[in-house]
């Protein structure tokens, strides 16, 4: 995370790839991939930022996004066994729904449940009921706690109730 124009670019100098998006965001809303050679990089930072007035979260671009952006939600402390992948469509880095994304609803993967598995307490003990943990490939990239979607789709496509199960979570507490 950074807003200083100088520590962006000795990321991207340093990945050479990266993904600049601004904290507050949604839906892949100003979401740019930036390489090193890019001749849009120093309006792309200055426009994030807000001329270094506004933090923005740097990140190494991973490749594996072609296959999906995983939502792996947490509910009530526990992992739901179902994720959504946020699948690119063709000519996009962002498998964001909102972004033109295609959803695919498939079970989470054994590396997909260690991430959840080892942050599920954590979150739930700071009173975190809904999370949205965001993977791509093997990497946590984000953790939604503002915007934790996918509940529909994953019902559409798999008759797992998300919804039922934070009903369950709320009833409990």
């Amino acid at each position: 995370m950074a807003r200083d124009a100088r520590d962006l670019d000795a990321f991207i100098d340093e990945l050479g790839d990266v993904i600049l998006k601004p904290l507050d965001g949604m839906g892949g809303r100003q979401i740019f991939r930036v390489r090193r050679g890019d001749p849009n990089r120093n309006v792309i930072i200055e426009t994030l930022t807000r001329d270094g007035t506004r933090s923005v979260m740097a990140q190494r671009y991973i490749p594996e996004i072609a296959a999906g952006d995983k939502r792996v939600l947490i509910v009530g402390g526990e992992v739901i066994p179902h994720c959504l992948a946020r699948i690119p469509k063709a000519g996009e880095t962002r498998g964001n729904l909102a972004a033109g994304g295609r959803g695919v609803a498939q079970p989470i993967s054994p590396r997909d449940r260690e991430i959840a598995e080892y942050l599920a307490p954590i979150l739930f003990a700071r009173g975190l009921m809904i999370v949205g943990l965001d993977v791509i490939g093997d990497y946590l990239t984000e953790i939604n706690v503002t915007s934790p979607t996918c509940f529909v789709e994953i019902a559409q496509q798999t008759g797992y109730s998300v919804a039922a199960r934070l009903v369950d979570a709320l009833e409990r507490q």
